[in-house]
């Protein structure tokens, strides 16, 4: 095994963080369990924000930013994993407060890593992603809260993006009706492609509603984008459905009442792919590659090269990328 390897490694700058490619050692890297020979990451919009140096989602440098990866085991100190074992990770603040998949070696506790499911190439685990892990814990916190394929058109916000595009790939194979909200139109054929029978104009939700309460429309929703729409979404939610709620592109801020909950019993579920227990992790990977077909998975990714991320990042911030980027690092 070589002792060096190639990372992009952001530097503390006065406004934003500096990105580079350089070579470093294994002795650089952080404490761990087990070292890991990364083969693919992902791009979410928590990487571009990252690399952008927005949130102040980083506090110490130099950093290796990237939040998930899939490799090979290298070395493991920890008795579940040996060499040569195919594994992948989401979470655990990888790539914000530890290095993470944006190199080719990684070192990391044993807990944070789960087997790479039977099935499923390292290729195919990202494009699926923390974006798609988290789709499936959506979809499964809607079922888990009464969701049925009886119920009615399903909402997905942000639906041209990572979250969204497996949400509607999840929902539509399970047998639910979706709608799908996009602020761009030319998207709309590569969204009904994933399964979502109506499209919506992101201007039909993207503002605050100006009452509590709208005519009854959805059954259920992910929400991958926040901020005012999530408060107009609230306003539309037939009686006692649920929100699952796991993006914050429109803001933190939630501008509405008491109203959708008391009146009509909605529930606003938190989904947070982070602090996840092994065996949700578990299953969430296990059914994810019984739902998505592979071919489906390469359709919807992009490959990129470790150099290109900085650009790749900024684009993603604007809403420029469609479906799931992975970054090829062997």
């Amino acid at each position: 095994m070589s002792d060096t390897f190639k990372a992009l490694v952001l530097e503390e700058a006065e406004k934003a963080p500096a990105a580079s490619i350089k070579d470093l050692k294994v002795s650089d890297l952080p404490e761990g369990d087990v070292l890991v020979r990364v083969s693919h990451s992902g791009l979410n919009y928590k990487d571009g924000m990252v690399i952008k140096g927005l949130g102040r989602l980083v506090r110490q440098y130099p950093h290796v930013p990237g939040i998930d990866f899939a490799g090979t085991v290298e070395e493991s100190g920890d008795e579940r994993y040996k060499p040569g074992d195919a594994v992948v990770l989401t979470g655990w603040r990888v790539g914000e407060a530890h290095w993470g998949g944006y190199a080719q070696m990684a070192r990391v506790k044993a807990d944070w890593l789960v087997p790479l499911p039977e099935g499923l190439t390292p290729r195919r685990a990202m494009a699926v992603g923390t974006a798609g892990f988290t789709a499936m814990l959506a979809v499964q916190a809607l079922e888990d809260h009464g969701l049925t394929t009886d119920d009615g058109e399903v909402l997905v916000t942000g639906a041209s993006g990572g979250v969204g595009s497996v949400a509607i790939t999840l929902l539509s194979r399970l047998g639910h009706s979706v709608a799908a909200v996009t602020g761009r139109p030319e998207n709309a054929d590569y969204l009904k492609s994933l399964g979502a029978g109506t499209i919506v104009p992101r201007e039909e939700l993207a503002e605050a509603p100006g009452k509590p309460l709208l005519s009854e429309r959805w059954s259920g929703c992910v929400d991958a984008v926040g901020g005012d729409m999530l408060a107009h979404v609230l306003a539309e939610m037939r009686y006692g459905c649920s929100v699952a709620a796991c993006g914050l592109a429109g803001g933190p801020k939630l501008t509405t009442t008491v109203l959708p909950f008391l009146l009509r019993g909605v529930k606003l579920l938190g989904i947070d792919s982070v602090m996840c227990d092994y065996n949700t992790r578990t299953l969430a990977w296990e059914r994810l590659t019984g739902l998505i077909p592979g071919e489906m998975l390469d359709a919807m990714t992009t490959e990129i090269r470790l150099e290109d991320l900085p650009e790749y990042a900024e684009r993603i911030l604007k809403g420029q990328v469609r479906g799931r980027a992975v970054v090829v690092l062997e």
